[in-house]
């Protein structure tokens, strides 16, 4: 681009082609995986369907409800942490009450997506081909560069409503972003 065309889009304008470019870039090179603008944003309002059971396979329900649950897109400027799972299974339920008490903790700080594996929206195809361990639940924690610091699946506690290790991952993805700097390369442990 011209110093011309600088002054006829202003320096706000070519700042945000200039970041448009750069997300653009970084949708092509990780596999399709979508990159939302720094800010809010994610699954919110995080919380848990009624009538779950933790003891057997009989929850008919998705085990998490929120706004923007059909949102796939990473994030820029913090840890993003993803959740996969389906109705009907008992371990997603107990990994699920986890993953919204953290959520409750840490919603300012980290962008939270959920990804019914029944139902993933254009968005979360991606997403669930890259991280999705082919069982349930899966949790995948990325750094802001987009590096996976976490991508297992299995629930992360035998206890009910223990979140010790799912804030000890958050961290290490908040430590991860601090260590490698703003958005670069989708890129595994």
């Amino acid at each position: 681009m011209t110093f011309k065309g600088l002054t006829r889009f202003g320096i706000a304008g070519a700042t945000a082609l200039l970041a448009g470019s750069v997300l653009l870039a970084a949708e092509a090179r990780n596999g399709g995986i979508v990159v939302a603008p720094a800010g809010p944003g994610g699954a919110e309002a995080l919380a848990l369907a009624p009538d779950l059971s933790f003891t057997n396979d009989s929850s008919s329900n998705f085990p998490i409800r929120g706004q923007n649950i059909a949102d796939g897109r990473i994030a820029s400027d913090r840890p993003t942490a993803i959740f996969f799972g389906t109705s009907h299974c008992w371990n997603t339920n107990r990994e699920a009450e986890r993953f919204v008490a953290l959520y409750s903790k840490a919603k300012d700080t980290a962008r939270f997506l959920v990804v019914d594996l029944e139902h993933p929206s254009g968005d979360q195809k991606a997403l669930v081909s890259r991280f999705y361990r082919g069982y349930i639940p899966t949790l995948a924690f990325l750094d802001s560069t987009g590096k996976a610091v976490y991508n297992e699946a299995g629930e992360t506690s035998g206890r009910p409503g223990d979140t010790a290790r799912l804030t000890e991952i958050l961290a290490r993805a908040q430590k991860g972003a601090d260590e490698h700097g703003p958005l670069g390369n989708l890129t595994e442990d």
